[in-house]
């Protein structure tokens, strides 16, 4: 059974699919809640030269903890409304090392 979330999450035989929202040129990397059922996220980087999405990509693995080869943009590549596929782990375990403390409509 997936967890409720308020944002799309999927999970496949591959990993975990999530629709991801960035804001690049933030002031730090960070999750900022949802946006039109997508988890939000601020990215240092400009969107200039694939940089924003290499942060975003940077970003998950480090949070993670896993290999940067396992963390793909899917969709949205020149777009700042994304889906992340990241292989190897569950929709629980996203949830999980994302949101610590569990997850709530307040965090989101």
């Amino acid at each position: 059974m997936m967890p409720e979330t308020p944002f799309q999450i999927r999970e496949t035989t591959d990993g975990v699919h999530v629709r991801v929202h960035a804001q690049p040129r933030a002031r730090r990397n960070e999750i900022a809640g949802t946006h039109d059922g997508a988890l939000k996220i601020k990215i240092a980087a400009p969107p200039v030269d694939d940089a924003a999405n290499r942060a975003i990509i940077d970003f998950f693995s480090d949070l993670l903890d896993v290999p940067k080869s396992r963390v793909r943009i899917v969709a949205g590549l020149k777009s700042r409304d994304k889906t992340l596929l990241i292989e190897g782990v569950s929709a629980d375990r996203f949830i999980s090392d994302m949101f610590p403390d569990g997850l709530s409509i307040s965090d989101c």
